[in-house]
Parts: structure tokens; sequence; C-alpha cells
């Protein structure tokens, strides 16, 4: 079979051109994407930079939540802007954002345990049940806040024990703050003897909150009787201080009052039972009975 010519030159023509149609094609459109992706990335750092500082406005709003929503809206934006360059290309950007749902889905599902204490960590930087320094009692972790993280924070313990609490242990628990507050109430009770004077007791206990800088003057200090023990009256002092200053007021009128008392003669009884013996009189042996008469006939 003769090939001609004529034809195999117009076909290689032909594909010359079809290739060069091609390449201006492409080329532009790679020299669109290339040019979509610089930019991307420049309007991507661009709105990074400018959400932290925008959430930097809002006054008490944490670093480590501000560095972390900033990134995910320069990662959104950079997802936007590949889905568009593959666009250029044809490709069905429907089909890619099914796969990355389903990824997400998948991923969500493996990760659930991570995604919930890092849901745990966004609610607790935005409503701040507790910030760095404070002392808290959440569950069983009792100490002071160090670091909150997305995933966990870190406690230091009264001994001074690490202890890293997962987010969602911490959120899914009531928290008592005992620092959040700039003033705290105090109530020091003391027991005194039944047969000791108590008004003596409650005007010295009042007079030591009453001639302490560190306590509060409104509302004023108070003393009461709180109740009648087994073994004691005791008595109440109730007074306020700054929070700052709540444990070491406590420690030092807790030791004032015992040396007033000591001065003053009031005692402060040892927990005491009385016991109360009543002897009971063992009761007589029955006497032998006297031998019938018919016994004594018999001997």
């Amino acid at each position: 079979m003769e090939v001609d010519p004529t034809n195999m030159i117009e076909a290689f023509q032909a594909g010359l051109r079809q290739a060069g149609e091609l390449a201006v094609t492409y080329s532009f459109s790679i020299l669109g994407a290339v040019l979509l992706l610089i930019a991307g990335f420049i309007v991507a750092r661009w709105v990074e930079k400018w959400s932290y500082r925008a959430f930097g406005q809002i006054r008490g709003f944490d670093e480590t939540l501000k560095r972390f929503l900033s990134k995910v809206l320069r990662y959104g934006v950079l997802i936007l802007v590949l889905v568009t360059v593959l666009a250029q290309f044809g490709v069905q950007t429907a089909s890619i954002i099914a796969a990355l749902g389903a990824a997400g889905l998948a991923i969500g599902l493996a990760l659930q345990g991570t995604l919930q204490n890092i849901a745990a960590g966004i609610m607790l930087l935005v409503l701040k049940p507790f910030r760095v320094g404070e002392f808290i009692t959440a569950g069983n972790v009792t100490g002071t806040i160090v670091e909150i993280g997305l995933f966990a924070t870190e406690v230091q313990m009264l001994d001074g024990v690490y202890v890293l609490a997962p987010n969602s242990e911490l959120w899914n628990t009531p928290v008592t703050n005992y620092t959040r507050n700039p003033r705290r109430r105090n109530d020091l009770t003391i027991g005194i003897g039944y047969g000791d004077d108590i008004d003596l007791a409650k005007k010295l206990l009042l007079d030591l909150a009453k001639n302490d800088d560190r306590v509060l003057g409104d509302p004023p200090p108070e003393a009461f009787v709180v109740a009648l023990g087994d073994n004691s009256v005791n008595i109440t002092a109730r007074y306020w201080t700054m929070t700052t200053d709540w444990w070491q007021t406590r420690l030092d009128l807790t030791q004032a009052g015992k040396l007033a008392f000591d001065a003053n003669g009031i005692s402060i009884p040892f927990p005491q039972r009385d016991i109360h013996y009543y002897p009971i009189e063992s009761k007589k042996a029955p006497s032998a009975k006297a031998p019938s008469k018919s016994a004594a006939k018999r001997k």
C-alpha cells in the first residue's frame, strides 16, 4: 500500500496546528492558575493578619483563640483558591467539594474525642470560666491555671504537681473559681466550753476582725453563735476581705483567736464523751431445798 506524501504532510501540519492551539490554551490556563495561586496566597495572608488585628480589638479576646480563628480563615481562603484553580482546568468542582466533605466527615469520626476537646477549648476561651493564674476546682482537679490550650488545660496543684486536663472534661464539669471575684467572705468558727462566757468570746473575735486592716468595713464583720455542738458552743466570726488577702487573713485570725481565748480564760474543749456507769446487783443464788419428810424417814 502506497502512502501519499501529500496526505502525510497535511496530517502533520494539522497536528502541529492543534498542538499549538492546545499549547496556547493551556499556557493561558497555567499562567492564570499561577497568578491566581500567587494572589490567593497574598489574600490569605492579608486575611489572617486583618482578622488577627480585628479580633484584637475585642476586649478580653483570648490570644490563643485569636491565632486559631485567624489561621482557620487563612486556610479557608487557600482551599477556595485551590478549588478555583482546578476549575480553570475543567475539573468538576462539585465532585471535589463532595470529596472534601466526605474526607472531613471521616476525619471527624476518627478524631471525635479530639474535636470535642477543640470545641470545648473554644468555648472555654470565649466564655472564660477561668483565666491563667486563677485558682479553681473542677471535678477532681484543684489548682492554679497555667495555660489554656485548644486541646487541654495545664493546671498546677497545691503541692506543685503538674496536671494536664482535657478541655472536654473541664467544660462538662461545674467549675468553682475562687479568685474570679475581687472580694470573698470567710466564716471563722471556734468552739468554746459550755461554761465559758459567750458574750466575751463574741467580743474578742469581733475585735480581732475589726482591728485587722485586711478586713473590709462594708459589710461590717459580725460574730454570733452558729451551733451548739456535742462538746462546745461554736462561735463564728463572719467578715469580708479582698480575694488576694483571704487565705492569709484566715490563718492569722485563727491563730489570734486561739491566743485571745487563752489570755482571757476561755477554753477550747477537746472532743469528749461522758460515760455513766450504773452497777446492777447480781441476783442471789437460790438456796438448797430442805429434804422432804419421806426422804428423812428413808434415811
